[in-house]
């Protein structure tokens, strides 16, 4: 596709465009089963999927993180700002270390718990709140990269296209 700067641009496989749907879909998956207090830990089948589900989502997380950092390209056009390509950076970057970060806390979550610690004591007030920290700071990165969605959408610079089936913008 080209921009109106007649620049070619760089097209997200279909693997990438895989990852990325399928991440939306699966950090929505936990957060809806999310458990809502420790003590539901005590549910082995619960206690298992948990633990399944956290360390199937560090491993497809560090996969993604590799491919998309090693055999894809942004999407933004050359001559966007220095500031907004670091800001696109650091939302990219942050959400990996945000989701990555909610899964390894979850599971010190359930190991901590495994030993025998309950919600009382520091080291798992401690974990738990980075856990929540990490929740949150999640949370803020999707809707700031959302809204950066909607503004390349909005400016037509072909960055909506690469990697948003639908909706797409007119040459």
């Amino acid at each position: 596709m080209k921009n109106s700067n007649s620049e070619v641009r760089p097209r997200y496989s279909k693997l990438a465009k895989t990852m990325h749907w399928g991440f939306v879909v699966l950090f929505a998956y936990g957060v809806s089963k999310q458990v809502d207090s420790i003590t539901e830990l005590a549910d082995p089948s619960k206690f298992r999927i948990e633990i399944i589900f956290g360390v199937v989502f560090v491993i497809l997380l560090f996969a993604r993180f590799a491919y998309m950092k090693k055999t894809q390209r942004s999407a933004l056009p050359e001559n966007t700002n220095k500031l907004q390509k670091i800001a696109a950076k650091f939302v990219h970057f942050g959400m990996y270390v945000s989701l990555g970060s909610i899964a390894l806390t979850g599971l010190a979550i359930g190991g901590l718990y495994k030993l025998g610690l309950q919600e009382e004591g520091l080291i798992m007030e401690a974990v738990i709140s980075i856990h929540e920290f990490s929740v949150s700071a999640t949370y803020w990165l999707v809707a700031v990269h959302i809204l950066g969605a909607i503004f390349h959408r909005i400016k037509n610079d072909g960055v909506w296209s690469a990697m948003v089936p639908f909706s797409k913008e007119s040459s």
